[in-house]
């Protein structure tokens, strides 16, 4: 009921704002400003972090990995594929 007052006042969400401000840096600067400041954040995570933090992730993404695979063979063999 609050949310609905806001927006007839012609208020946004902090989230409305913040995936406006997203579509507009994207329309604005383009992929090649993306992929740079996402190296950017790659080289300071490295330096602040260490190999073990990108060693860990690694291991944690492909446990889910895995998990999602064991899964999607479990329901293909309750339907019988």
């Amino acid at each position: 009921m609050a949310e609905q007052k806001e927006q007839e006042k012609g208020k946004m969400t902090v989230e409305e704002a913040g995936h406006k401000g997203g579509e507009r840096t994207a329309e604005t600067h383009g992929r090649e400003f993306y992929q740079q400041i996402g190296h950017k954040g790659g080289e300071r995570t490295a330096e602040t972090h260490g190999r073990e933090f990108y060693q860990q992730i690694g291991h944690k993404g492909g446990q889910k990995v895995r998990e999602l695979i064991e899964k999607a063979e479990e329901k293909r063999e309750e339907k019988g594929y």
